[in-house]
């Protein structure tokens, strides 16, 4: 099968009913706003970036659409609201597509083995089931996967990464309850090596009352893993919770000042209206959003290609 079945026509038809509460509540505010309206104007676009922002596009990423749009119908000098679909569609593609390239998506590395990923997130944003789903579609797809349970601090975390593993049918390197994160790091990355593993998933604490802390443990990681790989880890992903909104942005604010974050992943988009929230990170974040979670299945968690998801959000 392709990795995360990409080519899948069910995949697509997921994404559009994980996406659907955005869409419907978007189009719903789009609808009432243009209502009785005949061309575009500054009340129109007044309205439009009310919409963006209370569907969590975010202020400056709004700011940046709605720009884009006034150049358009100030280059036409008219143009009909039955466009404005149409166009807004094409300025959120454009912008997206500037942020980097939707061909050609490649989640992870393999050319390195094993490929090292450190995950990050606070508790609660999905973490766990995250690294569960992922090392779930990576064994089907005939990878070699190892966890590791270095979120020392919670017995629950621990337990449910088991689950996790159990599910998935891949080994698990965890130690008791409030051992060195760093420790877990270690054993899990030297077992991988030592049974030619292609993949580490590598749990971590999900908190972040104190980023001088969160920043020297997860620096105290790198450094360990990097005694046995040496340029370990080869991934930070950043794990946030898509049903937040703002709030996730305002996490992913908080953990890219904390740590080298390297890519993101979105998660409970399915439960929510504010999946606008994955424009703006998208756009506002020099990080690629590389997974957006539709739903419960494994098979939800999926790569995100911003091109697919303009066309569920707008289709």
């Amino acid at each position: 099968m392709a990795f995360f079945g990409l080519f899948s026509s069910e995949k697509k038809e997921n994404l559009d009913k994980g996406l659907k509460k955005t869409k419907e509540s978007f189009f719903g505010k789009f609808s009432r706003a243009i209502i009785g309206r005949s061309k575009v104007d500054g009340e129109v676009l007044d309205n439009l970036e009310s919409i963006l922002i209370s569907s969590d596009v975010g202020v400056d990423t709004t700011l940046k659409i709605i720009e884009r749009i006034e150049k358009r119908v100030s280059h036409d000098k008219y143009m009909n609201v039955s466009e404005l679909n149409k166009i807004l569609r094409e300025e959120i593609e454009s912008l997206l597509e500037e942020n980097g390239s939707t061909e050609n998506i490649i989640p992870f590395d393999f050319t390195k083995k094993p490929y090292v990923v450190l995950v990050v997130g606070v508790n609660g944003a999905g973490k766990t089931t995250t690294i569960g789903k992922l090392a779930a579609q990576l064994k089907t797809s005939g990878k070699k996967v190892y966890l590791g349970a270095a979120d020392t601090f919670r017995a629950a975390a621990v337990d449910q990464l088991t689950v996790w593993s159990e599910r998935a049918n891949v080994p698990i390197i965890k130690q008791q309850q409030g051992a060195d994160p760093a420790s877990v790091a270690f054993d899990t990355l030297k077992s991988a090596v030592a049974n030619d593993a292609d993949v580490v998933l590598i749990d971590t604490a999900g908190r972040l009352h104190n980023k001088v802390n969160l920043m020297n443990e997860l620096s105290k990681i790198a450094r360990v893993l990097q005694k046995i790989v040496p340029d370990a880890p080869h991934e930070v992903l950043l794990v946030l919770d898509g049903s937040t909104g703002q709030n996730a942005f305002r996490q992913a604010v908080e953990f890219t000042k904390a740590t080298s974050v390297t890519a993101m992943a979105l998660t409970k988009l399915d439960g929510t209206a504010k999946g606008g929230v994955v424009i703006g990170i998208s756009d506002q974040f020099k990080i690629p959003v590389k997974f957006i979670g539709v739903g419960e299945g494994i098979d939800d968690l999926r790569i995100f290609d911003k091109k697919e998801f303009v066309e569920s959000l707008f289709g």
